[in-house]
């Protein structure tokens, strides 16, 4: 008897590890819905069109794109939480993922406990930019004009706690001045207020800095990532060029809900980097100022506790609360 329910067990096992890895080699056998919780335009959604075209030619199903955008993210993020766990329903997020823990009193997810980590994407730096009327040339001159005016320069960002505002206020500290924050309705707004001069300073998306840089609109003095950015290869970072040690991302990554088979995981996480690593894709992508970073599961989920712990700090020095 026992010896039959030992066998009975050891079969139930293999059954299920084959069932386990025969749904990662049919999936996907309809088409995949990939929530973002931007609007169409911002960061996540370049990500998931331009990576979802690549992926629904190698899956022979449709990517649909769902865009949920409000709540500071979280309302795409709770809908992701309670998808059904078998890989049809993704979700593609960026910083607010683990900014909003911090941020909010709390919030309807819990970032460890409902997502399986699937892939990190991309990394979009952020790009310190001032208006030309500013007169500085650099980020040490910047510190100088900021130390000998505390409180009297502005930085405008898309909102309180906004990657852009957060990236200021590290910079506040990490430099030991006092620029004010001036808050807006949206990265627009804040975009449409230092094009103006209503703000002096501000920490831009790559993508969005970049055309009024060129236009000679605003000036850049650097970027704000570990490395220089390749779509803008001769702008230092805000390390070299001054505040050693700064470094801020903001960046794009794919969730599955929790649950969902390890197998299905693997593979989306397979094609994903196959996808990621296509030099028409990476192209298409550096041209929006996003650099690819295709990371295993493991990777994206170290990569996730850290980045954490690190928003947790961040909006503890800055004293921000949204709610």
């Amino acid at each position: 008897m026992v010896v039959r329910q030992t066998l009975f067990l050891m079969l139930c096992g293999i059954l299920t590890a084959f069932s386990a890895a025969a749904g990662g080699q049919d999936f996907p056998s309809k088409p995949v819905r990939i929530i973002v919780s931007f609007p169409p335009g911002a960061g996540p959604d370049i990500v998931a069109r331009t990576v979802g075209q690549k992926l629904a030619e190698r899956w022979r199903q449709q990517i649909v794109v769902d865009n949920r955008p409000g709540g500071g993210g979280n309302i795409a993020t709770e809908l992701g939480a309670k998808a059904t766990p078998d890989g049809y329903a993704l979700i593609l997020v960026s910083n607010h993922f683990t900014i909003n823990p911090s941020l909010f009193r709390k919030v309807p997810y819990d970032p460890v406990r409902d997502f399986v980590p699937v892939t990190l994407a991309t990394f979009t730096p952020n790009i310190l930019v001032v208006h030309p009327s500013l007169p500085v040339k650099s980020v040490k001159d910047l510190i100088v004009l900021a130390k000998s005016r505390p409180g009297q320069i502005n930085f405008s960002s898309g909102g309180n706690g906004s990657v852009g505002h957060l990236a200021a206020e590290m910079f506040n500290t990490a430099a030991k001045i006092e620029m004010v924050h001036i808050p807006y309705k949206g990265p627009i707004a804040a975009i449409t207020a230092l094009l103006n001069g209503e703000a002096s300073v501000g920490f831009l998306l790559a993508a969005a800095a970049l055309p009024h840089v060129k236009a000679g609109k605003l000036r850049a003095l650097a970027v704000t990532g570990k490395n220089r950015s390749p779509a803008v290869p001769a702008l230092p970072t805000v390390s070299e060029a001054g505040v050693p040690g700064y470094e801020i991302v903001a960046w794009q990554g794919l969730f599955a809900p929790a649950a969902t088979p390890s197998a299905i995981v693997k593979k989306i996480n397979s094609d994903m980097v196959a996808v990621l690593n296509v030099p028409e894709i990476k192209g298409a992508l550096i041209a929006q100022g996003l650099e690819t970073i295709a990371s295993t599961p493991d990777e994206f989920s170290e990569y996730i506790r850290n980045d954490l712990v690190k928003w947790a700090r961040v909006v503890k020095e800055a004293n921000v609360h949204v709610d």
